[in-house]
């Protein structure tokens, strides 16, 4: 390991980046100087910028993995070098506005049924009923839930944040089913090759088009983390208020909560996962008015 990717690896590590993070700005100066077959100490400004040209019009990277790659340039030049931004400008990309893909209460539950074992169901459950990442759902702990206080602990979220989220009656009573049939150790989803890792997140995804695809949804633009959108977009409509909505989620910022208002709002209800929701509802609600 070369001195530099050191000390950047140590600057992210003591400003409390996670280790997915870590290696993805590790991986994308590694990238850089393979490209131009050089220490990327040794490159300008506008050498860096030509980089991102080339990922956005060569690559066609995606405006999301394109900002990626400016904030973890931004880290090793701003950070690790010390280089000012204001002589040294490395743009980061301007994010599409496009509202996330959500799927009906109904959809949601044609997906359980389609699932091809309780382990998948439990997952593709868990991840809805709770708000959860996919890396979330993988890296949930037996010990993680407690029936007793009816709560269930996020651990590492984006960002390293944990939380603590109500248990809802529903997945407990799954979750107790599949524990009996199971009966995991560690790991809630441990992996079937080695039961001392979690299961990957490759493979929840796997899980996740093929309930689809049994049950028969063919929407585009779905992946495992529209459980998510869903789960916030369904509380929204049902009247939970926007800002425990934005707690439930680990949302850093409301602004990143406010993408469900294209949905509904209305009067708080005391729940905390639309898994406990009565049956579909067809209530009209409004929008209030800001600024």
């Amino acid at each position: 390991m070369t001195p530099l990717r050191q000390k950047m690896i140590r600057d992210l590590t003591i400003r409390g980046r996670s280790p997915k993070t870590i290696e993805q700005y590790v991986r994308y100066v590694e990238n850089l100087s393979r490209f131009y077959h050089r220490c990327p100490s040794d490159l300008s400004m506008d050498e860096v910028q030509e980089y991102l040209y080339h990922l956005a019009s060569d690559r066609k990277y995606a405006s999301a993995s394109l900002n990626v790659a400016g904030h973890a340039l931004r880290f090793f030049y701003y950070k690790t070098l010390g280089r000012h931004p204001g002589r040294f400008e490395i743009p980061v990309s301007k994010k599409a506005a496009k509202l996330p893909v959500v799927l009906s209460r109904k959809a949601i539950e044609s997906l359980f049924e389609a699932s091809e074992n309780l382990r998948d169901k439990t997952l593709l459950m868990s991840a809805y009923g709770a708000g959860l990442r996919v890396s979330e759902a993988t890296h949930l702990k037996v010990s993680d839930i407690d029936s007793t206080r009816m709560t269930l602990h996020v651990r590492g979220g984006k960002g390293a944040k944990d939380r603590v989220l109500g248990l809802p009656v529903r997945l407990l009573e799954v979750l107790k089913e599949y524990w009996k049939v199971y009966q995991p150790d560690s790991w809630l989803f441990p992996s079937p090759i080695k039961v001392s890792d979690p299961l990957t997140t490759n493979t929840a995804r796997v899980v996740f088009h093929r309930a689809m695809k049994r049950a028969g949804i063919r929407k585009e633009g779905c992946r495992f983390h529209t459980l998510r959108h869903s789960f916030a977009t369904h509380l929204l409509e049902a009247g939970k208020d926007l800002r425990e909505i934005q707690r439930l989620l680990g949302h850093r910022h409301i602004s990143s909560t406010f993408i469900y208002l294209h949905i509904s709002s209305g009067k708080m209800l005391s729940l905390d996962s639309p898994l406990d929701l009565p049956q579909e509802n067809h209530a009209r609600v409004n929008v209030p008015k800001t600024g």
